[in-house]
């Protein structure tokens, strides 16, 4: 999700497109499971009618802030403080579980996360080493740097960072903190970059690294996957779902999942089914949307963005 240039302008990825692929009722029940500051929601509330709904969720207190003060401003608008994961619990207590008309979500780290130091996301501005979406509870990623076994940071960089020099860093990091703990982001990002023997072009050393814990300790991918099988449970026929994702790992999760709902049930080759029994569940809306060249040229980060769209069938 990237919302903010280091300025106070704020730039919402992929917007219209989103938008116009998310709402084919305006007075529809669609929720935007990641609020942000709400760049996503307020053009969805623009293009619903005076009988059209939006809830939002998040899990960051200041997202919840801005959502309360739209809910002020547009009694259409509800907000939820928590996960998406927690999406068919939210939709249960008001009675929407198999009636939404869409569910969007916007993936990854917000730029105003990013752009605030005492966040702890950021390893080009000193911070607090946190890195919680959600403040209020949780694991900081101080707890989980100065506490995790060298094994156990080796599979969290591989698998969350795709870094090749995982046994090097978590080595590094694990004999540094034995003296000191970890408490600032730019102390590990420089333990990160002195233990990383071959620095990419154009990319700081410690990107992966961060990436990685950031996602470990937020579950993310975890919460993705939990929230696609939710969607199935909570959107109705010819709901939409509507995914933006910013790296890899993310869009594999969802573009498999698509089409796995796409292909439906798993039978032996040749083994006598009818179509109507495979139990598809959704079909697939036209090919991934890219930002294009305007968008990128205004906001850098827009560049990854990649969105998947998908209706479900029954």
């Amino acid at each position: 999700m990237s919302e903010k240039q280091p300025s106070d302008k704020h730039i919402t990825v992929l917007l219209q497109e989103a938008v116009d692929a998310l709402v084919t009722d305006p007075a529809g029940v669609y929720v935007d499971g990641t609020f942000g500051r709400g760049g996503h929601s307020r053009l969805v509330l623009q293009s619903l009618s005076a009988e059209g709904r939006l809830i939002g969720i998040d899990k960051d207190p200041v997202a919840i802030a801005a959502g309360q003060q739209l809910h002020g401003e547009d009694p259409r608008f509800d907000i939820e403080h928590g996960s998406f994961a927690e999406l068919q619990a939210f939709m249960a207590q008001r009675d929407l579980e198999g009636k939404l008309d869409g569910l969007l979500v916007d993936l990854g780290v917000s730029s105003p996360q990013l752009d605030v130091a005492e966040r702890g996301f950021s390893f080009l501005n000193d911070g607090p080493l946190d890195m919680r979406m959600d403040t209020t509870r949780g694991q900081s990623a101080a707890d989980w740097v100065n506490g995790a076994d060298e094994e156990e940071m080796v599979r969290v960089f591989k698998s969350y960072g795709e870094e090749r020099f995982a046994k090097r860093i978590a080595n590094a990091i694990v004999k540094r903190r034995v003296d000191r703990p970890f408490e600032r982001t730019l102390d590990l990002a420089k333990v990160v970059a002195e233990a990383n023997p071959a620095w990419e072009k154009g990319k700081n050393p410690a990107t992966r690294v961060f990436q990685a814990i950031r996602i470990e300790i937020n579950n993310e991918l975890g919460d993705l996957e939990s929230l696609l099988d939710q969607a199935l449970e909570v959107l109705k026929p010819g709901g939409r779902l509507v995914v933006i994702s910013f790296h890899s790992l993310e869009d594999r999760i969802v573009k498999r999942f698509i089409r796995r709902q796409e292909r439906g049930l798993d039978v032996p080759a040749g083994l006598p089914i009818m179509e109507s029994e495979l139990n598809k569940r959704m079909k697939s809306k036209g090919k991934a949307v890219r930002a294009q060249d305007d968008e990128v040229s205004a906001n850098v980060r827009s560049r990854s963005a990649i969105m998947r769209v998908a209706e479900k069938i029954q």
